[in-house]
């Protein structure tokens, strides 16, 4: 990964280099004996090679000056400026001069890309671990992606399970709803008929002489509940007697029978009387 940045550096460098030396000695080399206009070239590239080699140097040990970099820029602008002044003084290939001209500083900022990458690399072990956990994380929303959809699909599927069977509730209390309309309307004529009001009436009469009462409908619709009257309408037992029944039924038999088996033999022979008096009088005689 270090030769993708240095290469394209380096081979900038000696180009410009090269460029820079063939530059000066020709147009130098017209007003100054050519040993004169070459020592001028080397000492640019030569400046210029020196203060980029302090420089590596100095990043190699992870510093950096401010003067050395200001002064090899200096001798990339000083070739950028021969560059540029020969290309305007020729005579033949101007443009092509100036397209050249820019190589140095073209340079230069690949090596302050490679500087750069050079404070931002990482070990091969520090990218595998970065690797993994970007993985890691990938994975993580992944199978956060993959439970919402499992949720949000069951979820729709319980709304569409409970749409449909309230539906369905809805659609069998409104047909029973019309079967008890329809049921009590003909309740309802019976009632109004006058034929059916006299066979009603002939019916009663046998049963209670001389009372005619009228057939009403029974309601249909909230009903008040039943006051603490249990089935006791009769006559209630006293706790005596209650306790005399409760203790012959339950000695009836040896070993003496169970609450459930007495209570059930107690109803079974008639008698009445709450749940509450019954297991009371079944405490008492049975202590």
């Amino acid at each position: 990964m270090r030769a993708k940045t240095v290469l394209p550096a380096v081979a900038m460098t000696a180009v410009s280099m090269v460029l820079t030396l063939a530059v000066v000695v020709m147009w130098l080399g017209t007003a100054v004996p050519w040993p004169v206009a070459l020592v001028v070239g080397l000492g640019i590239d030569g400046g210029w090679l020196a203060t980029l080699a302090y420089e590596r140097r100095l990043a190699a040990q992870g510093d950096h000056n401010r003067a050395v970099t200001a002064v090899g820029w200096s001798f990339g602008i000083l070739a950028v400026g021969v560059l540029i002044a020969h290309a305007l003084t020729a005579e033949h290939s101007a443009g092509a001069w100036l397209a050249v001209a820019w190589l140095p500083i073209a340079a230069k900022a690949l090596w302050l890309v490679h500087s750069m990458w050079e404070r931002t690399a990482l070990t091969p072990v520090a990218l595998d671990a970065i690797r993994g956990i970007q993985q890691e994380a990938r994975d993580e929303a992944a199978v956060a992606r993959a439970r919402l959809r499992a949720e949000a699909a069951t979820e729709e599927t319980r709304l569409t399970a409970v749409t449909e069977a309230g539906a369905r509730v809805a659609r069998i209390q409104a047909k029973t709803a019309q079967t008890l309309a329809g049921a009590w309307s003909t309740l309802e004529t019976a009632r109004a008929g006058e034929e059916t009001g006299r066979a009603l009436t002939s019916v009663t009469a046998r049963v209670t002489p001389g009372d005619t009462p009228r057939w009403e409908l029974p309601v249909w619709g909230p009903s008040e509940p039943l006051a603490s009257r249990s089935l006791e309408s009769a006559p209630a037992l006293t706790d005596e007697a209650l306790d005399v029944i409760v203790d012959e039924i339950r000695t009836s038999e040896t070993p003496a029978l169970s609450y459930r088996e007495m209570a059930a033999r107690f109803r079974a022979a008639g008698h009445s009387a709450s749940e509450v008096r019954l297991r009371a009088a079944w405490k008492r005689v049975a202590a």
